[in-house]
């Protein structure tokens, strides 16, 4: 049984849905970030730089932290969505996804959505970027099916929670065809819409 560490966050998503996606046993344990539950000392054992999400594989007794790590593992372990014929492009774009995706739209929430107003220079840089990488995201999908090629990945799954922050970025998810494409696709599945709702509050995928 899989125990996942996480918080209500697209990177806390990632792992939910990819859970969903394998259909292993799992459970949630709450980590409220607001409250700084992610900096006490048994938590900061299996996640040594304070960040969710986090498992523990109870059955193997491994603990990971970093959520592309996690992904990989799972994806190994399942032999699902993580191709080993595919693994030098679907790294390619995980890492992407992690190194740019995510922080630069964490960023821009941080400044746009978040602390409005306070900022000049950060809500327009990283407006900026995040525009950019809608573009490029839609450019990439208008080659792909998926973001690694014409196969759904862990790529996906690791991009999609972020992308369906869409309407807090202001950017316009419909005046891009192919990421639009290829979000609602992604949202369709069952397992998505599930894992986004990780908590099991009712919460639903938003829509374009």
């Amino acid at each position: 049984m899989i125990e996942l560490f996480t918080s209500n966050t697209p990177n806390g998503k990632k792992i939910s849905i990819m859970l969903e996606e394998i259909k292993y046993d799992y459970k949630v344990t709450s980590i409220d970030i607001s409250k700084d539950e992610q900096f006490k000392s048994e938590f900061k054992k299996i996640s040594p730089f304070s960040k969710i999400p986090a498992i523990t594989d109870h059955k193997k007794n491994i603990s990971l932290f970093e959520s592309g790590a996690i992904l990989i593992y799972l994806g190994e372990q399942s032999g699902k969505f993580y191709d080993q014929d595919k693994k030098v492009t679907i790294n390619q774009w995980l890492m992407a996804q992690m190194a740019y995706v995510g922080p630069m739209l964490g960023q821009h929430h941080q400044f746009h959505h978040y602390n409005p107003g306070k900022s000049e220079f950060g809500e327009e840089r990283y407006f900026k970027v995040c525009t950019r990488i809608y573009k490029e995201l839609d450019e990439r999908l208008g080659q792909a099916e998926y973001l690694a090629g014409n196969f759904y990945s862990i790529v996906d799954i690791a991009t999609f929670p972020w992308i369906a922050r869409h309407e807090w970025h202001d950017i316009g998810l419909k005046k891009h065809k192919n990421l639009t494409r290829w979000y609602e696709l992604v949202s369709k599945r069952e397992a998505v819409q599930k894992g986004y709702d990780l908590f099991e509050k009712g919460e639903t995928v938003p829509s374009v």
